[in-house]
């Protein structure tokens, strides 16, 4: 049985910054506000004459190709992650398939929100397990900033998303890079962090265009203290069961890559598992919280800055809306 492991990364972000200080002049709130809150000090967010969910998922692609010297057509598969596809359906799995040029091969979405990247991490892994593919195409790319509400009744959701996309290529070794995933979820709290509409559990007249424009329910709604009290539980759950099931210790993780949720989250649980410095990547003061683009964004930028070398036990672990949560422990060969 073939083994998979992740030859190359990329990511894209789109340049127009959004400070803190720039959120001050639109809502009631501060950088110290911000910042004591959730750690960031900016984010990106698109234009909307110029982005899409799918070609900034391209630039990344690319970026990741480069980096492997391969080309569009080694892709043999997509595992796109995303909540904010650019349209309610098709997926955008298809989409990106059209920006680079690809005929043919089969695209898989996945609806994961925070922990979308390592879902679709696991499954591209089973597939090449499964001798079905060779090179798999893995994303997670957001766009967030034009759902959100940008006033003061928005401020507590708004400040802490951006936009971006990050991508990863997979391929079958005959040595373990991905030693294992693990995938959770618990839909009893689904309503704690969800956007209701649109959706179609809604009688026809409710879900009329007027209807719909009259409400706020495409709004993302979350219960923070919720969602941090599961989090941080959660976290911890899933890293140790990875760990667990490698016959690891956290010694032995060269580095852990959270999804960037909220750098408080990411502080207690380096706290918790008296983690060094060096052994968390964070990004989320420069990004945001980028939901499935968030792991694969930083994951890039570290190898990009040599903080991922050869050999070294790397560490994914999200938790999220659903809820979801998940890890994967990588070993970079």
């Amino acid at each position: 049985m073939p083994f998979s492991k992740i030859v190359a990364l990329g990511h894209h972000v789109p340049e127009t910054v959004i400070t803190n200080q720039y959120l001050s002049t639109v809502m009631d709130t501060t950088n110290e506000w911000i910042v004591e809150r959730t750690g960031i000090n900016e984010r990106r967010w698109v234009d909307p004459t110029k982005d899409t969910v799918a070609n900034m998922a391209a630039k990344a692609t690319r970026m990741a190709l480069k980096r492997a010297n391969l080309t569009e057509k080694d892709i043999e598969f997509i595992v796109f992650a995303t909540i904010t596809p650019d349209y309610f359906f098709p997926g955008s799995g298809v989409l990106l398939q059209r920006e680079l040029g690809l005929e043919g091969i089969g695209a898989l979405d996945i609806r994961n929100a925070c922990s979308g990247f390592i879902y679709a991490l696991s499954t591209a892994d089973q597939f090449i397990k499964s001798g079905m593919y060779k090179t798999i195409l893995v994303v997670g790319a957001e766009i967030q900033s034009t759902a959100l509400d940008v006033t003061t009744r928005g401020r507590n959701v708004s400040v802490i998303f951006g936009d971006g996309a990050g991508a990863a290529i997979l391929q079958a070794s005959d040595k373990p890079g991905v030693l294992s995933t693990h995938l959770h979820s618990d839909g009893r709290f689904a309503e704690e962090l969800y956007v209701k509409d649109p959706g179609s559990s809604r009688p026809r007249e409710i879900r009329q265009p007027e209807q719909i424009l009259d409400t706020t329910d495409f709004k993302v709604v979350m219960n923070g203290n919720q969602v941090f009290k599961h989090a941080v539980v959660r976290f911890m759950e899933v890293i140790n069961e990875a760990l667990a099931a490698s016959q690891m210790t956290k010694e032995q993780i060269n580095l852990l890559v959270p999804h960037q949720a909220n750098l408080r989250i990411s502080q207690f649980i380096q706290q918790k598992m008296q983690l060094r410095d060096d052994q968390v990547y964070n990004n989320i003061m420069r990004y945001g919280n980028t939901t499935a683009a968030s792991i694969p964004i930083a994951l890039s930028e570290a190898w990009g800055e040599g903080r991922v070398k050869e050999n070294n036990v790397i560490c994914l672990a999200a938790f999220g809306s659903g809820f979801t949560w998940a890890s994967a422990l990588i070993r970079w060969i």
